[in-house]
């Protein structure tokens, strides 16, 4: 027998779905049901081993001292101009939530504006975004409790920082766009749940609508501006133009980077919303993206990867706006994706783009699209910005593996343009000079070449006796570029680990292109890319099998958990954070039904035939070599996750120590972790992210071995 003693889970035999004519059995569904008896039990059961064990890892203790103490640094956001006045979000250093500061102007003194510290006791009730009214006079802002997708709107007056009594519910992926006559706001809101709506239900969120809610106002008395009844999945954002005439309708479907284009000129209603808009519609298809960056009266910018996987900027003429009509300001570029752009200054673009998976800034003229000049930056992210039309100076933070953040600023009036250093961020007692960052590229099993980050201390030897923190994510067309991490340093620094980032294929590093490569039935290349990647890091001697941890979360958990069952010989250990692990069933649960677009779908034949030949759940077996058993696996999951719902942790966790807890040959743990008060991962307070955390590198290190070295 193993060493440890697993809790038994019931299984129901009698639990069996027919996938078009193939039967497959599912006999821990009852652990879909979150407030079942049962389903509390098997929690309780499960963090009854898990957690003791957690706490007497050798390492536990000396890792969370040091990861507070190296936490503790101050945390700026870039300034952003509202009206007459600027904005920030700063964070001491250990504060749970960052705090939103404001001033008269850059030299002024700073004030607090509002402290989401003071939202609750523990810091589990985080800011999810805000919205300025366009004078900069009124202020609306989310609050989301113990990190779900959930959302109350609360306005303010900023004069003085006033509450007001506004309140508005059942908000949820929703857009925050105000009219320049400054009453009111376009939001988005579901139909009120037929049962409760905490975050900690799985009912799937069908049927949002595009509402305008006016300042001083009960939410009961919003205008219902679109509507989509027989589209049941549509989910429409509304913007503001800059010049206040338009509104601009971007509806989205699912996750792939397409929607529909309309818009409404508010003259013809003489900028009153009374009901639901007269849309004009410009691009009534799922097609291709169309971002908002600017318009000069009908001539609008937007950014598209219409027939430009790697983005373009385009204009159209609403006076005519026939496709044909329609003209490139900025082409695509043959070697770098446009990740943003945003108008400044009147008449200036900055553009941002990703080159080898590091960021390029420049400025382009919005009439010509003729580029102006680069912004110099090291090899990394830019990972803040703000800047609108109207302002005359813009700021940017840089990050990277070892760099914790510089904020520039560049003023736009001056003949020459220098950016400069707005402020450093600096991290105590860390010296960055004696680490490392490489970029390879090896060769995954279809012959593509992929990227991999490599971050290690300066002079180690290479003989593969390194412990590996191997992390991916690979889909939904999100591009995983360079960012600071005080927890990874301190692995580095303190546990003499190596952090390697590969950019798999679904990403959106290499644009659409990159990203369709690992979706729906190609889905394999991901875990293939980052199998390969761990087996070049053997073959090049930095580590070996046994010390490779990997680590992913949300469709990142869902790569851990396939690759752990496709290779389980290949890794020491493995993390999956909020995983997606049933891949038949995730479209039945709350905005899983959007993920299809990346996935696929059950209910198809096609799609059925691909996702059960990956499905983590579904493919659960003992090893065929019997000296081979599964890595050391954590599951983390929180019960207010309502974008992927801990049913799917559950189930996976069931099914494994079903099929290896029992057996002599496993001997590595297997254990799941499941907090409360805690969602997806944002707004997550800073306590428990270190408590987690601690958590994560405790089990890696007592799992790879590894002895802690106080430097």
């Amino acid at each position: 027998m193993s060493a440890i003693k697993y809790p038994g889970a019931r299984r129901d035999d009698s639990a069996i779905d027919d996938y078009h004519g193939t039967k497959v059995p599912d006999p821990y569904s009852w652990l879909e049901d979150p407030d079942g008896e049962e389903t509390k039990a098997f929690v309780e059961a499960q963090n009854k081993i898990t957690v003791p064990y957690l706490e007497k890892c050798a390492v536990r203790k000396q890792f969370q001292a040091r990861l507070k103490e190296m936490w503790d640094y101050p945390k700026y956001g870039c300034p952003f101009k509202r009206g007459s006045r600027y904005f920030y979000y700063y964070n001491t250093g250990l504060q749970n939530q960052s705090v939103l500061y404001v001033q008269d102007s850059l030299d002024a003194e700073a004030k607090v504006f509002l402290d989401p510290n003071k939202f609750s006791e523990d810091g589990t009730v985080s800011l999810r975004g805000s919205a300025f009214s366009e004078d900069g006079e009124y202020f609306a802002y989310g609050i989301s409790k113990s990190g779900s997708d959930w959302v109350t709107i609360k306005f303010m007056k900023v004069a003085g920082a006033e509450q007001l009594p506004d309140t508005l519910e059942y908000v949820k992926f929703s857009c925050m766009s105000w009219t320049h006559d400054h009453k009111g706001m376009f939001y988005n809101r579901f139909p009120e749940p037929e049962t409760k709506a905490d975050g900690t239900e799985t009912t799937a969120n069908l049927h949002q609508k595009l509402y305008y809610h006016v300042i001083g106002t009960d939410q009961s008395k919003d205008v219902l501006c679109g509507e989509f009844p027989d589209h049941p999945k549509w989910m429409p954002g509304a913007e503001v133009s800059d010049d206040g005439r338009y509104v601009i309708l971007a509806i989205r479907e699912g996750c792939d980077p397409v929607n529909r284009l309309y818009y409404c000129d508010l003259q013809t209603v003489e900028h009153k919303v009374t009901g639901v808009l007269p849309w004009v519609k410009v691009a009534d298809n799922f097609d291709a993206e169309y971002e908002y960056i600017a318009n000069e009266g009908t001539v609008f910018t937007f950014k598209t990867n219409l027939n430009a996987p790697s983005y373009k900027l385009i204009n159209i003429d609403f006076s005519k706006p026939e496709m044909d009509q329609w003209t490139d300001l900025v082409p695509e570029s043959e070697t770098d994706v446009m990740e943003w752009s945003a108008c400044v200054n009147e008449d200036k673009l900055v553009l941002c783009y990703l080159h080898d998976v590091k960021t390029e800034l420049y400025l382009h003229e919005l009439k010509t699209g003729k580029r102006v000049t680069t912004f110099p930056l090291d090899i990394g992210s830019v990972v803040g910005y703000s800047g609108r039309k109207k302002d005359l100076e813009i700021f940017y933070q840089f990050m990277s593996f070892l760099t914790p953040g510089v904020i520039y600023h560049c003023d736009l009036t001056k003949d020459k343009l220098e950016p400069t250093v707005f402020r450093q961020i600096k991290v105590k007692d860390f010296d960055p000079s004696g680490f490392q960052t490489d970029q390879v590229f090896f060769t995954s099993k279809d012959g593509t070449k992929v990227p991999m980050f490599i971050v290690y201390k300066k002079g180690i030897p290479m003989d593969g006796s390194h412990p590996v923190l191997l992390y991916g994510y690979g889909g939904f067309n999100i591009s995983i570029t360079p960012s600071f991490s005080v927890s990874r340093i301190v692995f580095m620094l303190h546990l003499g680990g190596i952090l390697a980032v590969p950019n798999i294929r679904g990403g959106g590093e290499y644009g659409e292109i990159w990203h369709k490569a690992g979706t729906k039935e190609k889905k394999q290349n991901v875990f293939d890319d980052f199998q390969c990647a761990a087996e070049y890091l053997i073959e090049n001697k930095y580590t070996s099998a046994a010390k490779i941890t990997i680590n992913g979360g949300s469709n990142g958990g869902l790569l851990v958990g396939a690759c752990v069952n496709q290779r389980p010989d290949l890794f020491g250990c493995a993390v999956s954070q909020v995983p997606v692990m049933d891949m038949l069933r995730f479209h039945k649960f709350t905005i899983g039904h959007a993920w299809t677009t990346d996935f696929g779908c059950s209910d198809d034949k096609e799609g059925f035939d691909y996702l059960i030949k990956y499905s983590p759940l579904h493919n659960i077996k003992k090893p065929t070599d019997s000296v081979v058993q599964y890595p050391a696996i954590l599951l983390l999951t929180g019960d207010h996750d309502d974008r992927v719902v801990p049913l799917h942790s559950l189930k996976f966790m069931a099914q494994l120590q079903h099929t290896m807890g029992s057996d002599p040959q496993q001997t590595n743990p297997l254990f799941i972790r499941v907090d409360t008060k805690s969602g997806h991962g944002f707004g997550k307070p800073t306590a428990k992210v270190i408590e987690e955390t601690s958590d994560i590198y405790a089990f890696i290190a007592e799992n790879v071995k590894l002895e802690w070295r106080d430097k």
